[in-house]
């Protein structure tokens, strides 16, 4: 079993963050190094500076590429320019530069089959931001990079608590707009197909928020409820899909109903994210589904007002290894289950026409 321990990726992030805290934090634990073989992408000299900054024990070992990684052991790829200098909460054009080289590092290497899954540690997206990273944030570049013409969808998650969005990283004055009922087909027939494969769930359950307050009112509030979000959702439960809504958005979360679904839709970023990150934030994950990686992240970023200062809690980052590595072997498990499908034995049809003669065989027994 120990050549079959999944490796997962880890890109160092904002090396001016939390990023090197929360990952030397977690492997810190001997445990973690049983479920899996991690592979750091970023710089030896900067992860000693925060190891020693920060008095944690954690070893690593100094590797040219994740197929020189060992077992039992955390491995540090070097993909920095060492003269770079760590200031601990600074937005610095240098830590943008080090977070994208150890990014693009980490996607070649995947590419090459060296990592089964990639886990980000948080970047400034600002600081990222080149000729060559032109996105609002990592899930775009690993859609445009490693998505085969597949479209990305964003889950934050905790447990069972799963919320996805129609729109990400977009300004509020344009969601409206860029609200289609197409849109949110597409977003849900991933969503559901993630739920499926990802997570192990056979019929989803998936509850679509409202863009207006209180759903619209029928209309006084806003038409995009009657327009858009009911024909979409009317025509995907026509196709079986469990989709259930719009529903008003304020009082979903406070109420407990998202506890009595798979997965919850929202229409915007911070629609579905301010009610996740007040819920869940401690040990919530960033997963980027309908991608043929596995991608997670910690649902938190930098940190710059605590970073360096040994107060950031790695749950989070942990969380998103486990994910990650729960994802992968999800699957894996898809995937031999649908390897050798058994041949269908009726059609789906409104009468009984097509279906099997099995009379006859019924009255030879």
């Amino acid at each position: 079993m120990e050549d079959n321990k999944i490796r997962v990726g880890i890109t160092q992030g904002d090396i001016n963050g939390v990023g090197y805290e929360v990952i030397l934090k977690t492997f810190a634990d001997p445990v973690m190094l049983e479920l899996c073989t991690p592979i750091i992408y970023g710089s030896p000299k900067v992860a000693a500076y925060h190891r020693k900054s920060l008095d944690l024990p954690t070893n690593f070992s100094i590797v040219n590429s994740a197929s020189e990684a060992v077992n039992n052991r955390l491995s540090v790829v070097n993909c920095t320019d060492d003269e770079v200098k760590v200031e601990f909460s600074k937005p610095d054009p240098e830590a943008g530069k080090a977070a994208f080289g150890a990014l693009e590092k980490a996607i070649e290497e995947y590419r090459e089959g060296l990592i089964d899954v990639i886990v980000t540690a948080p970047i400034n997206k600002h600081t990222i931001q080149s000729e060559e990273f032109s996105f609002p944030g990592h899930t775009e570049y690993i859609e445009q990079k490693l998505g085969d013409g597949r479209k990305a969808l964003m889950i934050l998650m905790k447990d069972d608590f799963r919320v996805a969005l129609v729109t990400g990283h977009i300004p509020v004055s344009q969601i409206a707009s860029a609200l289609t009922k197409e849109l949110i087909q597409e977003k849900l027939t991933i969503f559901n197909r993630s739920l499926k494969q990802d997570f192990g769930i056979g019929a989803p359950r998936i509850a679509v928020l409202s863009l207006n307050p209180h759903a619209g009112d029928e209309g006084l509030l806003g038409t995009e409820e009657q327009e858009i979000i009911i024909p979409a959702l009317t025509e995907m439960a026509a196709k079986g899909m469990l989709c259930y809504g719009p529903y008003a958005a304020d009082g979903f979360m406070g109420s407990g109903n998202f506890t009595h679904f798979d997965g919850v839709l929202a229409m915007y970023h911070d629609q579905g994210l301010a009610p996740f990150k007040a819920l869940a934030m401690d040990e919530g994950v960033n997963y980027t589904a309908g991608l043929p990686v596995v991608r997670t992240s910690p649902a938190h970023g930098t940190a710059y007002d605590i970073a360096g200062k040994g107060m950031a809690a790695e749950d989070s980052f942990r969380q998103a290894v486990y994910v990650a590595i729960d994802v992968f072997r999800n699957r894996q498990r898809d995937k031999a289950a649908h390897a050798n499908p058994l041949r269908k034995q009726y059609y789906e049809r409104r009468d009984d026409s097509d279906k099997l003669k099995l009379d006859s065989v019924e009255e030879d027994l």
